[in-house]
Order: structure tokens, then sequence, then C-alpha cells
């Protein structure tokens, strides 16, 4: 059946050598991958290969078969024109490290509204901000939301954050876990919005540190995730 949906590109991986096989989040169907025969190669077709850079908002004619296989996009434009994302070095580091997270966590092929929603808005936002030190900080821990492990915030007064559990605790197990500095900066970024991130203030060390426990969270909490291989030069590009 042909829809026209909104979607977010997570990944896009050269498929033989003129093809691509992109993986998308949609409005209408939530994950789904498709294949652009012959896109590398073409100069006058409809779609262009520069759509289909990570976390680039599009709208799509597409078929879907919903078989479980590769879906053919017939035509897509631009759906919202980002001015910074792809073209400023630490926002750019920043969007291939949060693609690849999000094309290793989301995994639902169906509708979700919300997601989708908060994605879009999410992107708009950090695109069009220049303060974004603790942005994928924030937008990770706010994404939980989405995939049914958002930390419990009873007991938030609590020494301790269990990782493994999701809960506040003053009697900590043998699981991993948050404490001292790293746990009061945790805090601080749950309950505020984009407005107030930067209100949390960090050092680089500090920053680095809570972003490994939470893809640590991630690691405990969703099967299959896998540490996110541009953290490094994340790292790298924000030291």
């Amino acid at each position: 059946m042909q829809v026209t949906t909104k979607a977010i590109i997570l990944t896009s991986l050269k498929y033989g050598d003129t093809s691509l096989i992109v993986k998308a989040y949609t409005v209408s169907d939530g994950l789904k991958s498709y294949l652009l025969k012959g896109v590398l190669a073409s100069k006058k077709g409809k779609l262009k290969t520069a759509y289909f850079q990570p976390l680039a908002q599009l709208e799509i004619v597409a078929n879907h078969k919903n078989k479980g296989t590769l879906e053919i996009i017939k035509e897509a434009k631009v759906n919202y024109h980002y001015q910074t994302l792809h073209t400023d070095i630490s926002k750019n580091a920043m969007t291939l490290f949060l693609a690849e997270v999000l094309g290793n966590s989301v995994r639902e092929e169906e509708k979700n509204e919300g997601l989708y929603e908060f994605l879009e808005a999410s992107l708009q936002w950090f695109d069009s901000h220049d303060s974004i030190a603790n942005f994928h900080v924030y937008f990770l821990i706010r994404l939980t939301k989405y995939f049914g492990f958002y930390p419990d915030t009873n007991g938030i007064k609590a020494t301790h954050f269990d990782l493994q559990e999701g809960e506040f605790t003053n009697t900590p197990s043998m699981n991993p876990i948050l404490t001292g500095r790293n746990l009061s900066f945790f805090k601080s970024f749950l309950g505020i919005n984009f407005d107030e991130v930067q209100d949390v203030k960090m050092n680089k060390t500090n920053r680095q540190e809570l972003l490994k426990s939470i893809v640590l969270y991630y690691e405990l909490h969703l099967q299959g995730f896998r540490k996110p291989k541009s953290l490094a030069v994340l790292n790298e590009v924000f030291s």
C-alpha cells in the first residue's frame, strides 16, 4: 500500500556500488527499512543521496508491503531544513552519536506518534540552539520514557541510583550504581525541559562519566543494545 508520511533517517548503509539501505522512523508505521536502488548513481532521479543523512527529517511517499522485507521509497522531500546540525562540527559529532544510539535502540515496527514527535521536536531544538553541550545527555534520559525504563523518581532523595533496577535506593546492591557527583548531575536532568539543559553546570569529565553511565543503563535495559562506536569520536570533539 502507498503511504505518505514524515520520516526521520536513522541509518544509511551503502549496498553494492550504487544503492543504499536506509533505516527510518516513520509517523505512519514506526521503524521501516528501505532499499534505494541506484540512488548513488542517479543524478536526475527523484531521490537525492543528500536527503538521507543521519537524522534528516523528510516527507516520503513509499510502498509499504509490511511483510518484514525491505520497502521502496518512491519520492522524498526535506520536511525540515536543518541550519547547523550537519555543518557545525560539534553538532555533527553529536548527530552521528545520537543516530547510532537510535539505530541501536528503536525497534518498534508500529506507529508511536509520541516517540516521533519527541524526536522531531528535540532535533529541531538542537538545530536552532547554540548551547548544546548537555543536549545528548538529557535527550538519552528523556528517550528512556518511550522505551519503558525511565528512572523511577520515587525516593529521588536517596544516596544511590541502581542502574539495573532503574530506581533510587539508600541500600545499594552489587548492581552498577550512580553515586556522588555523578548522581547529583543525573538528578538535575530529571523533570526539566530542553531550555533548562544548560543550567546543569558540568565540566567535560563530569559529562563523559555521566554519559558512560547512561550508555550502560541502555545496555542493561535494552536487549542487544551495543555501545556506540561514535562515542569515542564524540568525546574527542568535546574534549
